[in-house]
Formats: structure tokens, sequence, C-alpha cells
């Protein structure tokens, strides 16, 4: 890199648990490993972020993982020297940084610049919003809108390089596969005619799913993260309080540990269909190229079934008609609790052409730059042009 971006800063709270962590853990790596930025993670929840990588250690204030510095977000935050005030700070997903970091900022790197880093969207709107200049009344410092999203015209997803070929080389490979499992003490779940992992938020409805599951032909394995809904199924399948696995006519359930994030990626690429919630576990489904369903984050009044119905439009506009009917019902039956058993023996039957139709929609998204790419080349450029905001 020629340029004056060589130190940057996230700013990262934990909301959801894991989804803005995840965002920032991955975007972090990668801006130290394919752009060599100095960089230095702010986060305000260590412990929820040791659920997604194993290194973190909680009682540190500070500590260096993978190349990047992790720092503990406390108030007030620690006092830097002049020299230790980045070029580029990134305020990551609706989070706020300290009037008194942004002062210091100004007056030690008054050139800097500070990028919003939004939540990923397919609506139309984020097109024209994506590097809108945001001036800051009484702050020196030039701040800009970055957009996540799946065209051209706005910032593009997350995706290392070569992590696509890795994860269909790994796909190919059943030794590969096999090793996999039984490094997660699975070695069993080969056997399953069906394996699906289910990443999900609540999910009242779900108990007849289960028992459809289970009284089918074919045997299948639901791998669930801990949380939310491995709690829901512990209370229809009361054996899951004292075990991690649970087994009822065809169907397991298995109840996961949290994984580090690459281990995640890898559990996607070896399953048949992956339920995902959130935005950095429904990216990693896309570079995955299996059939997914994603639950989207749950907003009040239902106002985020406009950025789901957005997505499924974007993403289905190349799909065949019924497979488009198919997925775009599967969806909305998920995102609104309702029972999936219906829908289950169509969803199987066409799970070979989802994929193939996934492996599509992916290449199309590969023709983009990726974020981080983006991210780095958008700050050059505002380093380079003159700015004026008046």
């Amino acid at each position: 890199m020629t340029s004056a971006i060589k130190r940057c800063d996230i700013f990262c709270s934990v909301i959801d648990n894991f989804g803005d962590i995840g965002i920032c853990w991955r975007l972090s790596r990668q801006l130290v490993a394919e752009h060599q930025l100095d960089m230095r993670l702010w986060v305000d929840d260590l412990v929820s972020f040791a659920r997604i990588c194993p290194q973190v250690q909680p009682d540190k204030t500070t500590q260096r993982i993978e190349g990047v510095q992790v720092c503990l977000w406390s108030s007030p935050l620690p006092a830097l020297e002049a020299a230790e005030y980045p070029s580029l700070v990134i305020e990551a997903l609706a989070c706020t940084i300290p009037t008194s970091y942004l002062q210091a900022l100004a007056q030690h790197q008054p050139q800097a610049l500070w990028l919003n880093l939004e939540y990923l969207s397919a609506e139309d709107w984020v097109h024209g919003c994506h590097g809108l200049a945001s001036p800051q009344q009484g702050l020196a410092l030039h701040k800009y809108f970055f957009f996540p999203g799946f065209t051209a015209q706005t910032g593009a997803l997350l995706r290392e390089r070569n992590l696509v070929a890795t994860l269909d080389a790994f796909a190919a490979d059943t030794k590969a596969q096999q090793q996999f499992w039984q490094q997660l003490g699975l070695s069993h779940v080969t056997e399953f005619d069906t394996k699906v992992s289910l990443f999900a938020y609540d999910q009242p409805a779900i108990g007849s799913w289960l028992e459809q599951l289970s009284q089918s032909t074919d045997s299948t394995v639901l791998l669930v993260p801990e949380g939310v809904l491995a709690n829901r199924l512990k209370t229809l399948w009361p054996e899951l309080g004292s075990q991690s696995f649970a087994e009822r006519g065809n169907l397991r359930i298995e109840i996961l540990p949290f994984m580090p994030q690459q281990q995640y990626d890898y559990l996607l690429a070896a399953c048949d269909i992956n339920f995902v919630r959130g935005e950095d576990s429904v990216i990693r489904a896309h570079w995955a190229g299996k059939t997914f369903i994603w639950q989207i984050y749950r907003q009040q009044e239902q106002a985020h079934q406009v950025k789901l119905d957005a997505f499924l439009t974007r993403y289905l506009q190349q799909a065949p008609a019924p497979l488009q009917q198919l997925l775009l019902e599967v969806h909305r039956r998920w995102d609104l609790e309702l029972p999936l058993a219906e829908l289950w023996p169509l969803l199987l039957e066409n799970k070979e052409e989802i994929a193939l139709y996934n492996k599509a929609w992916r290449a199309f998204l590969m023709t983009h730059e990726d974020l981080a790419s983006n991210l780095v080349r958008f700050a050059e450029n505002k380093c380079k042009m003159p700015r004026n905001f008046s």
C-alpha cells in the first residue's frame, strides 16, 4: 500500500451477542491479512466475543489476536498517545463512538476518515446513501456512510480471498468432511441422509416439524448452536437438558457449543441445508453455496419484513417460478414462526436444484469486489481527493 491509510480502529458494541462482533472480527482480520493495516478493535463485551474466538481472554483489557489489537471498550476509554490515533476509524453497525475519542482524533489526526459501517440491506434506497458524506457539527472530521449490499452500487459483502474455492474443495472432499466431523466429536453425523444446521431465533411452532422429521423414512440430524432455539428444543425434548444430544425415531438433535468462525464456515459447507439468522451467518451461507433459509433480525411492528422482502426479490429474481415460490413461502413461514412441516418435503425434494441456483447467485455476487477491498479503496480515494462539505 502506498496510502495514508495505515492504521485503523473499529468500534463494536455487542448488541445481539454474536452478529455484530462476528462482522467486526472478520473485517478486522481481513484488513490485517489482506491489506496490511495496523488494526485495533474496540469491543464492549469480551465475554460474548470469546464464544466465537476462544483466544480472547475476557479479563485482559488489551491483547493481540491474529494480528489485531483487541481492546476493551470501557468508559472512559484509556488514554492514547498522539501517534496511536488512526487515519481511519470505523463506527460499526449503529454503535456510537465516544465524543472524547473523536475530539482527540480530530486534534491528533485532522485528516482522519470516519466511516459509518451500516447494516446489510438489499433495499434500493441504499444505492443513493452509500458513500454519502455526513458532516458533523463541531467536529473537524470527514464522515461517510458505507453500506454493505448485493449490488455494485454498494460496498458489497465480506469475503476473504480464496474463501469460496476453499469451501468448494472441502464440500467435494469426503475424507476432509469426515475429519471435520471427527474433530467436533460427531463422526456419526455422516451416517444421516440429511444434515441440517439450525441457527435461528426462537420458533414456538417448531414441534410439528420435529415430529415430522422423527417419523420420516429418511434420517435427519439437526445441528443446533447453544442459545434461545436450543433452549426451546430442551423444553420439547427434556432429555436435552442433561445431555447434548437426543434421538427419536429418524431424527437426532445435537446441541453444539459456539465455534470459531472458520469452523462455522466449514459446518455450513458440510451440511445439506442451513438455517441462518442475522447478518454474519447469512453472508457465510451464501459463500457455502448450499440451500439456506434466512431468519432476518426481528424488529418491532414487523418492520424487518420490508428488508426480508427486498432481499428475497433480489435473490430470487432469476429463479424458476416454482423454486421462487417455494423459497418465498418457506422464508415467510419461518419469519412468522409458522409450522414448516407442510413445505419441508418440497424443500428436501428441491434442495439440489436450490443449491445449483445458489451457486449461480453466488457467482454473480463474486463479480463484485469484496467489502474489505471496497472499503480500503473508498478510504484511499477520499484521502487523495479534496473534501469540502460546504
